[in-house]
C-alpha cells in the first residue's frame, strides 16, 4: 500500500514539467505544484502540530486549495473538506467538532471566515490562499523561505488522512476517517477502472467539488502523470467547452448534471471525441437516459458505486459493460451498479446479519481495506456500523448470478404504506422515462390510513407541458396503482448537495415537521 501522498509523487517524479493543473487561466507543473506543497507541509510542522492534526480547506475548486490538501497529506496531517456552499453555520459545527486547528481559504471566502472565526477557539492558524485577508496570514508569506523539498515524515497506513462529515444540518455531524490504507485502496480501483495505454495523455476534468469525491478521483490521474483541469461548477456548458479545448479523456458528474449536459444546445455539433471515461456516481441513473447519453457520448459511460464510509470504488460497471453484441445492454443490466472490484468483499445480509443468496434482496455490506477507519470521536456509531469487520452501508439490493449489484434503495428512503414496503428507486426509474420529465425524487408523506403516501416531486424538462393525471397514469401502466405516485408536485429545482445529489430529506422535512417518522 502506498501513503496517499504518494499518488501525487508518483507523477512529479515520472513528468516533472508537465502540466498538473489547470485553473482559472494559469497552470501549475507537477515541479511547481509539489514544490508548494512541500513549503506548505514545512509551514504546518513549523507550526507544531501533531501527527494527524486536522486542518480544514474552505474553498471552491482551486488549484491552490488542493495543493494545500497535498501539504496536509505531506505533512502527516489529516484533511477536513469543507464545501464554500455549506450554510456557515453547518460549516461551524464541522470546524469544531473535528477539532480543525488551521484553516485554509481564499480571499472570496474571508467574510464568512472572518464571521465564524470567534466562535472557533480551537482554529489557531488562519491562512489566505491567494493574497491578505483581516486575520490571517497569505500562503506566499507563510511559506516564504520554507525549503521546497519532501519533509521527513514517516507515514503509518492507519492514519486517518481525511475526516469527511456526512451531515451536521441538525445535531452533531458524523465525520467519517478515511486512512492511507482506505484512500489508497480506493484509488488501486480506479486506476484499474479508469484503463489506459502507456503513451496515451490523460487529462482529468473536474467540474465538481474538489472537497468531496472529485479530488481524490483526480489523483488517480495525477499518479500517471496526467493533467486534472478544474472548473469553478458544474456548468454544463463549460464542461463541454472544457473538453474540446483541453482534451479531457475523463470526468466525474453526478446524474442529475448528466441529464443538463445532454440538454446543451448544439452537444451533437461538438467535437467529444477525446472522451474515455464519464464516471457517474453518487445517486441512481435513469435507465432511459443513459441509453440517451450512451448515444450522445459513444460507449465512454461508467458506474461506480461507493460511500464517503467505502470511498468511491466498491463497484464499477466499465463501458464495455454497458454494451452487449455490439448494442446498448437491455435494462436488466443497466440497472445495475457492476461487479465488485478485487480488494474490496461484497455480502447482502438479512436483518440477523445472515449472508442471503443471489437474487435475495437485503442490506449491502462491504469489508476490506477500502473500509473507513470509522466515525471519528463516536465509537458508538462505529459499533452499530461495522460489525464483525462488516460495513452496514444502509443500501438495500441484491447480487444476481453473474455477481452484478442491484442498489433497490436507501433503507431510510424506504416508504411504508398500507404495511407494504415501496422502493422508491423502482418509481424514479419510471417517471425519468417519460420525456417530459428532467429529474424527480419519490418520497412518503404522511398519511392518516396508509401511514405514507406515495408522492413525486418532478423537474419538468424546460417547455415541458405535463400534468399530474397524465404522470400517475404512466406509472400505473408499468408499476400498477399501489406503487404509482398518488401526489405529484412539480418545481423548478430539486433541492441538491454541492454534489448534485437530490437532498430527499428536504424535501421530507415540510410534510414530516412535528411528526416521528418510522423508517
Amino acid at each position: 500500500m502506498m501513503a496517499i501522498i504518494d499518488f501525487f509523487d508518483r507523477g512529479w517524479r515520472h513528468s516533472p514539467q508537465a502540466v498538473a493543473y489547470v485553473c482559472g487561466g494559469r497552470s501549475w507543473t507537477f515541479g511547481e505544484a509539489g514544490r508548494l506543497s512541500c513549503r506548505i507541509a514545512h509551514a504546518l510542522l513549523r507550526s507544531g502540530l501533531a501527527r494527524e492534526a486536522k486542518a480544514g480547506v474552505l474553498s471552491p475548486n482551486d488549484a491552490r486549495a488542493w495543493i494545500s490538501v497535498l501539504g496536509i497529506w505531506r505533512a502527516g496531517l489529516a484533511w477536513v473538506p469543507l464545501n464554500p456552499t455549506t450554510p456557515p453555520a453547518d460549516l461551524r459545527r464541522v470546524i469544531d467538532a473535528f477539532d480543525c486547528e488551521v484553516l485554509f481559504f481564499p480571499r472570496s471566502m474571508a467574510q464568512v471566515v472572518a464571521e465564524l472565526a470567534p466562535s472557533l477557539p480551537k482554529v489557531a492558524h488562519y491562512v489566505c490562499l491567494d493574497g491578505e485577508a483581516v486575520g490571517a496570514r497569505s500562503l506566499e508569506e507563510w511559506t516564504a523561505r520554507l525549503p521546497d523539498t519532501r519533509p521527513a515524515v514517516r507515514y503509518e497506513m492507519d492514519d486517518v488522512v481525511a475526516i469527511s462529515s456526512t451531515g451536521g444540518t441538525t445535531g452533531a455531524p458524523k465525520g467519517v476517517m478515511n486512512t492511507h490504507r482506505s484512500l489508497s485502496t480506493c484509488l488501486a480501483h480506479l486506476m484499474m477502472a479508469f484503463q489506459y495505454r502507456g503513451d496515451e495523455a490523460i487529462v482529468d476534468l473536474a467540474a465538481l467539488p474538489m472537497t468531496h469525491a472529485s479530488g481524490v478521483i483526480s489523483l488517480a490521474a495525477t499518479a500517471r502523470g496526467g493533467t486534472v483541469v478544474l472548473l469553478p461548477r458544474a456548468d454544463p456548458e463549460a464542461i463541454v467547452d472544457a473538453i474540446e479545448r483541453y482534451r479531457v479523456t475523463e470526468l466525474f458528474l453526478a446524474p442529475t448534471v448528466v441529464y443538463r449536459l445532454m440538454e446543451t444546445p448544439g452537444l451533437a455539433r461538438r467535437d467529444l471525441s477525446c472522451l474515455r471515461y464519464l464516471l457517474y456516481a453518487a445517486a441512481p441513473m435513469s435507465a432511459e437516459k443513459l441509453r440517451r447519453a450512451i448515444a450522445l457520448f459513444g460507449p465512454v459511460m461508467m458506474e461506480c458505486y461507493g460511500q464517503v464510509e467505502a470511498f468511491a470504488g466498491v463497484c464499477f460497471m466499465r463501458p464495455e459493460e454497458h454494451m452487449a453484441d455490439g448494442r446498448v445492454a437491455p435494462d436488466s443490466r443497466l440497472a445495475s451498479c457492476g461487479r465488485p472490484y478485487p480488494l474490496v468483499a461484497v455480502e447482502i445480509q438479512d436483518e440477523e446479519g445472515r449472508a442471503v443468496p443471489a437474487g435475495r434482496s437485503g442490506e449491502i455490506c462491504v469489508r476490506g481495506d477500502l473500509v473507513m477507519k470509522g466515525y471519528y470521536a463516536a465509537p458508538e456509531k462505529t459499533a452499530e456500523t461495522i460489525v464483525d469487520g462488516w460495513l452496514h452501508t444502509g443500501d438495500i439490493g441484491h447480487l444476481d448470478a453473474d455477481g452484478y449489484l442491484f442498489i433497490t434503495d436507501r433503507k431510510k428512503d424506504m416508504i411504508i404504506s398500507g404495511g407494504l414496503n415501496i422502493y422508491p428507486s423502482e418509481i424514479e426509474q419510471v417517471i425519468w422515462a417519460h420525456p417530459g420529465v428532467q429529474d424527480c425524487a419519490v418520497i412518503g408523506v404522511p398519511h392518516e390510513d396508509w401511514g405514507e403516501a406515495v408522492t413525486a416531486v418532478v423537474e419538468p424538462n424546460p417547455g415541458a407541458r405535463i400534468g399530474a393525471e397524465e404522470l400517475i397514469a404512466w406509472c400505473k401502466q408499468t408499476l400498477g396503482s399501489i406503487r404509482a405516485p398518488k401526489l405529484v408536485e412539480f418545481v423548478d429545482s430539486l433541492p441538491r448537495s454541492a454534489n448534485g445529489k437530490v437532498l430527499k430529506r428536504t424535501l421530507r422535512e415540510r410534510y414530516w415537521a412535528g411528526r416521528a417518522r418510522q423508517v
